[in-house]
């Protein structure tokens, strides 16, 4: 619904497609508000998803005929997983349940239909994983094919709002995400310059996820972890992306206190297009003559080298001893007398 167009409730209708449901498990951790409950605050009804609605069979189709007939207007229609194409184009790998008809002309239908679109989590952005290697079932997002334009819908789609494919990317997605986009939707404080170039909602993808990391004293010094269960920084060995990939996942922690770096895991850049086929291992740091292949995003390569061999042999004993250790075995000094001035 374009902005200003009503005060009436919006409504909200979640389908899914390719994907295996992992960014609805993770919008139903939400908290303060929870999802449900954010929906109510926000004035938006939702008509139906597939993990949340009694509805199914008939009642569904009774649904989906009144968009169909414009008796139930469609404000908000999410897509969770990727569109599939196949086998050939024919879109037949995925059809809607009793029907036969396949599930990518009615994601097309209703989007043509609906006030905004949004693509919940990298699949329905990006291809995601459903896309993956040989991409057999010819997986593809709302309207990127991996980091090409294209998709179902195609780039010059856009909703009856007048914006684009919101691409709310993520593998899973973090559900305040998805809440804080509806809410800006809900208020129609949304405008176009609130997203950035993939058509991601800047309330996130204005940060990387290397802000806020735990780890950033090791970075600072390079002091790199040789095993996941060490302290040390995991870009250097162990394929840590977050210096490049835009998400504010050590900002906005997940479940209330975490995150994937938190929990001792490499960024494996799920925000970001193509992420479901790197060209290395996720755990492996590929490198050209020692140096990391993926520096930061907006850092020359020879200042990166030049500061880590001066962060390097600046690095305090503490920092390198316990950034190979599975706990903190060299505590910061403990200086007495009073603070510095």
């Amino acid at each position: 619904m374009p902005d200003g167009a009503s005060n009436r409730q919006r409504t909200l209708l979640w389908l899914q497609s390719g994907g295996c449901g992992g960014c609805t498990m993770s919008l139903i951790c939400a908290e303060q508000p929870d999802f449900l409950s954010a929906l109510d605050a926000a004035g938006i009804r939702l008509l139906w998803h597939p993990s949340l609605s009694e509805a199914t069979g008939s009642e569904f189709s009774a649904v989906i005929d009144g968009v169909r007939s414009g008796a139930i207007p469609l404000d908000i229609l999410c897509l969770e997983g990727s569109v599939i194409h196949g086998p050939n184009g024919s879109g037949r790998f995925h059809v809607q349940a009793g029907t036969g008809t396949p599930m990518k002309e009615l994601i097309a239908e209703l989007a043509v239909l609906a006030g905004d679109v949004l693509a919940i989590g990298t699949c329905a952005a990006f291809g995601g994983i459903t896309a993956g290697g040989a991409n057999h079932v010819e997986a593809t997002g709302l309207v990127y094919d991996g980091s090409d334009p294209g998709g179902l819908l195609g780039p010059s789609f856009r909703a009856h709002s007048g914006r684009p494919v919101i691409n709310i990317s993520g593998c899973p997605i973090h559900p305040g995400w998805v809440v804080e986009t509806l809410l800006q939707l809900a208020f129609g404080t949304l405008r176009q310059g609130d997203l950035d170039a993939l058509g991601r909602p800047r309330l996130y993808a204005d940060h990387l996820v290397h802000h806020g990391c735990a780890r950033n004293e090791y970075y600072e010094y390079k002091a790199s972890a040789e095993r996941l269960s060490n302290l040390g920084c995991l870009m250097e060995h162990l394929g840590c992306m977050a210096t490049q990939v835009h998400a504010d996942c050590n900002i906005r922690l997940w479940n209330g206190g975490s995150s994937c770096t938190r929990a001792g895991y490499p960024c494996i850049s799920c925000t970001e297009p193509g992420f479901e086929d790197p060209s290395h291992p996720y755990l492996e740091t590929p490198k050209l003559a020692g140096i990391p292949i993926g520096l930061p995003t907006d850092m020359p390569k020879a200042w990166f080298v030049a500061l880590a061999a001066l962060s390097k042999a600046a690095t305090p004993n503490r920092v390198k001893m316990n950034a190979v250790a599975d706990y903190i075995i060299t505590p910061p000094t403990v200086v007495k007398g009073k603070p510095q001035k």
